[in-house]
């Protein structure tokens, strides 16, 4: 997924790297955090930077740490919860403060990877073992890991879509459209909610890239397409839809009033018919239909509504990846930490996600995926590093969540123009950069 600067960010990001960058300079020994050999030798207290706040309330996280001291009881594991976790890692970057394991915030262009993580090991060594490692390499180290790879697509609430009598996945963005009204019209359901107010579930319509196309090079072929909103682009494609659901009245009515945590009950429960999200997200989903008294087996996962000689396409993309902070004062333990979670934890399995673990099992809320021949792609990453300059260039922020909310609120009217005005001013913006950087 791509390592794309949020719009807005690039002033203090450059202040950031000035102040307090880490110097690994492409990953010199004195910064690497190497795997340690002896556990009863690794001692120190870390602190883990998560996203998962529901992790650390529920008491995962603390289970974990407990089983992790089993092997490394001489490491105390600490846990800080961020509910708005790009932007106030983004700040805490600012300083050497951003705890000693931290998910790689989307804020953080590729090449600028080493000023604040620290080298795990060299990239024909690590992609051996793991998936991924070409989205956090630069200069032949890996400076991020991730736990999960995510296919993405729509969680649904297959109860709501039957009622709606609706029974199978729609193949282009019109017949999904037309099913979302059929929600409407015959359930009392919302047919989908946008998360507008939290923002960051937003960026997952970035991760829909590819899919339309089924193109394993759609996110390296932005380096050098001049005009990626017009028709026949994934961009187009994909954007288009989340305005027209907007637009279409097929969302919620006031947007800026959703709620992350709540939604999880709403669609578990049938309130709430559709979200763009990922494969991470069906066990949360499941979880808040169990326990509001719901069956679990009602929230599905389907793929992005467009067909490629008669199949689906889902992207498979890195999560969010674990590095350690190169400032960090216990880089042995943190990269302990970092390692026990990946490859023992099993939260990957409890998360019905894809291990980056390479040969691990599909997880079961992919199989119907597999039984209706949805075809995974995995991106290539050669142009990576180019496509962010252009990105950051055009201040767009094509994987952040201001881009998506603005192209919401055009949508209903909240912001001036509708989609031509916009799509006409984002490939200029685009074009402009390319010419400027690409």
């Amino acid at each position: 997924m791509r390592r794309t600067v949020l719009a807005g960010t690039g002033v203090m990001l450059a202040l950031t790297l000035t102040a307090c960058g880490g110097g690994a300079g492409g990953g010199s020994s004195s910064n690497a955090a190497t795997s340690p050999s002896d556990p009863g030798k690794v001692s120190g207290t870390i602190t883990v930077l998560t996203n998962r706040t529901d992790q650390v309330q529920d008491g995962t996280l603390a289970r974990y740490a407990a089983a992790f001291n089993k092997i490394y009881p001489h490491v105390t594991v600490k846990f800080q919860g961020l509910t708005d976790y790009e932007n106030d890692v983004k700040i805490r970057l600012n300083s050497k403060n951003y705890g000693d394991v931290l998910s790689i915030p989307n804020a953080v262009a590729l090449k600028d990877y080493p000023n604040f993580f620290a080298p795990l090991g060299s990239a024909a060594d690590l992609s051996k073992t793991y998936n991924f490692t070409d989205h956090a390499t630069v200069g032949g180290q890996v400076y991020g890991i991730a736990n999960i790879g995510d296919a993405n697509g729509f969680v649904y609430n297959k109860a709501v879509w039957k009622q709606a009598g609706i029974t199978t996945w729609p193949t282009t963005p019109d017949q999904f459209l037309a099913d979302l009204a059929a929600i409407k019209s015959k359930t009392h359901a919302t047919p989908y909610y946008t998360n507008y107010h939290d923002g960051w579930p937003l960026t997952n319509w970035g991760n829909a890239l590819g899919s339309p196309s089924c193109d394993p090079q759609a996110n390296d072929k932005l380096a050098t397409t001049k005009d990626p909103w017009s028709p026949g682009q994934d961009l187009y494609t994909t954007d288009k839809l989340l305005y027209d659901i907007v637009h279409d009245k097929l969302a919620e009515p006031d947007p800026t009033t959703t709620n992350w945590e709540n939604s999880k009950t709403l669609l578990g429960t049938g309130k709430v018919g559709t979200m763009w999200l990922a494969s991470w997200a069906v066990v949360q989903m499941q979880a808040a239909a169990k326990q509001a008294g719901q069956d679990p087996a009602d929230i599905g996962f389907m793929p992005f509504p467009v067909q490629v000689d008669g199949h689906f396409c889902s992207v498979v993309r890195p999560d969010y990846q674990y590095a350690v902070n190169v400032h960090s004062a216990h880089k042995d333990a943190a990269r302990a930490w970092l390692d026990w979670y990946i490859n023992k934890s099993g939260d990957a399995a409890a998360s019905l996600s894809p291990s980056s673990v390479r040969g691990a099992p599909l997880p079961a809320d992919l199989v119907p995926y597999q039984a209706n021949g949805v075809k995974f792609i995995y991106l290539t990453n050669d142009r990576t590093a180019q496509v962010d300059e252009i990105d950051k260039a055009s201040e767009i922020g094509i994987n952040g969540q201001d881009y998506p909310q603005h192209l919401v609120d055009v949508a209903r009217g909240a912001a001036g123009g509708d989609l031509a005005s916009d799509f006409n001013d984002l490939n200029k913006k685009w074009s402009d950069a390319l010419g400027t950087v690409g």
